[in-house]
Order: structure tokens, then C-alpha cells, then sequence
């Protein structure tokens, strides 16, 4: 039988290389999707060495318009069928949104909601025609509440949360699942990316491993669940959030971005 093939963006570090390693080791080829092509080429070549599967890579800036689509008609060109699709890549800016830079933004919203969107619909058509397929979407603990001085990150995890629930309910019973898994803070280089090198949040007991909230996330995507909180005590900070004053949580928010913001002032 020919192996099946997963896609996972934001694939040469962090949780996205924990993704491929794991659909690697279950038997899938992969095509990896990130901006560097010489981390994509890295990675890809310890995969091949250590799981013997097929390994394509796409360099491409997710926050780009058009990358997302361009990326699906490179997987068309190439011949290959996904069969699982994890959309992982996203990133983060702390500070006031007024003093933010509008094409920082607008790459992340190309890259958080857009191109998630574009590569699910797309992806999705050929999934249901086979009518089987894996789709996990990455949200955050984020997407439960409003977050001051990430205010765009914040809202973007809320997005897709709520856009792979309701999705998951339209495609019942189509052999296609969808799944949202919903991190607390991970220790990537997401952090430095968005500022937050001195954040309360990462000396916090909800800090979890890479590699663990890539496994958790990845069986449930498996099972077919339709959102997925790693971690008991970052499953209770979700709990609380959505059923606390949406003004209190916002409040409480502030007050942990803030730091790094204060550090670097």
C-alpha cells in the first residue's frame, strides 16, 4: 500500500518539526512548509535519515497573499495527495497595537487566519472526494480570551478556533475530521520572535514541552477530537476564561504582556 502523505507548515523548528517527526515515525512521507529553505533542507534531511519516508519541502512566507494557494498548486504539480494537513505555522507581536507596524500585522494575519484558511479549503476539497482525511489546526489557550498588547495575535487564535470548531461540525460523517489543539506557552522560538523573552508566562507551571504538546495534539487530531487543551492546568486556565469577566481576563492579560515590554524599554 503507498504511503500517505502529511503537510505541515512552520515545519523546521519548534512544535511544526515535532509534528513531522511524529507523523514520520507513523508512517506518513511529508512535505514541509517554511520561509528558510536552508532549515527546511536541515530538517528534511534528518528525517529522511532517521524515519526512511519521502520528504518534499515548499519555502515559502506564509505571510505573503497568494503563498497559501501557491503552495497547493506546488503539491498539485508534484503529484502528491495529503492526507493529514497541519497548519502550524504563526507567530506573535507584543506591544501597543496602535505603535505596530501595519505590515507586521498584516503578515500575521496573512499567516494566522489567511493562509490556514486557504490551504483547509483547498486541501479539503480533495479530502472529502477520497473522503478521508486529518486536518489540525494550531489555536493557542489565547483563543479563549482577549489579550492586550497582543491584541491581533489574540484574536487570530480565536479565529481559528472557532473556525475549525464550526467546520468540524459541517463535515460529519464525511471521513474528515478536524481537530484544534490549543497550547499553553511552549518553549520555542516563538517567544523570541514576539518579544516575550522575560515573560511571566514562561517561569509558570503551564509551561509544557514541544514535544509533548505535539504528541497530545497529534493523537487527538488522530481520534478525530474536535478541540484539544494540552495539559490539565492550562485545560483549567481555559475553563476559567471562558466562564470569568471577559474585562477581568483581558485585565490579567495586560499585566503578563506588559513585562517584557517593560524590559525592553
Amino acid at each position: 500500500m503507498e504511503a500517505k502523505t502529511a503537510l505541515v507548515t512552520g515545519a523546521s523548528s519548534g512544535l511544526g518539526w515535532e509534528f513531522c517527526d511524529l507523523a514520520a515515525a507513523d508512517g506518513y512521507n511529508l512535505v514541509l512548509v517554511a520561509r528558510n529553505p536552508h532549515r527546511l533542507e536541515e530538517a528534511a534531511t534528518q528525517l529522511r535519515a532517521e524515519h526512511g519516508r519521502n520528504v518534499d519541502i515548499i519555502a515559502k512566507d506564509l505571510g505573503e497573499a497568494g503563498a497559501a494557494g501557491a503552495v497547493y498548486d506546488e503539491v498539485k504539480q508534484r503529484g502528491l495527495r495529503i492526507s493529514v494537513l497541519i497548519n502550524n505555522a504563526g507567530f506573535a507581536y507584543n506591544g501597543y497595537f496602535a505603535k505596530q507596524n501595519l505590515a507586521e500585522l498584516d503578515s500575521m494575519m496573512q499567516t494566522n487566519m489567511v493562509a490556514l484558511t486557504t490551504l483547509t479549503r483547498l486541501f479539503l476539497r480533495d479530502m472529502l472526494g477520497r473522503r478521508e482525511g486529518r486536518i489540525l489546526n494550531v489555536a493557542s489557550t489565547a483563543a479563549f480570551q482577549p489579550g492586550p498588547l497582543m491584541t491581533v495575535y489574540y484574536a487570530s487564535k480565536a479565529y481559528v478556533l472557532s473556525f475549525t470548531e464550526a467546520l468540524g461540525v459541517e463535515i460529519e460523517g464525511s471521513g474528515v475530521t478536524a481537530t484544534v489543539v490549543c497550547p499553553g506557552p511552549v518553549k520555542t522560538g516563538f517567544q523570541a520572535r514576539a518579544g516575550l523573552h522575560d515573560s511571566v508566562m514562561l517561569r509558570s507551571p503551564l509551561v509544557m514541552n514541544a514535544r509533548r504538546v505535539a504528541e497530545i495534539g497529534y493523537r487527538a487530531m488522530m481520534a478525530g477530537k474536535a478541540v484539544c487543551v494540552p495539559g490539565a492546568l492550562n485545560a483549567l486556565t481555559a475553563f476559567l476564561a471562558l466562564h470569568s469577566p471577559r474585562s477581568l481576563t483581558a485585565r490579567m492579560a495586560k499585566k503578563i504582556q506588559a513585562g517584557p515590554l517593560r524590559q525592553a524599554s
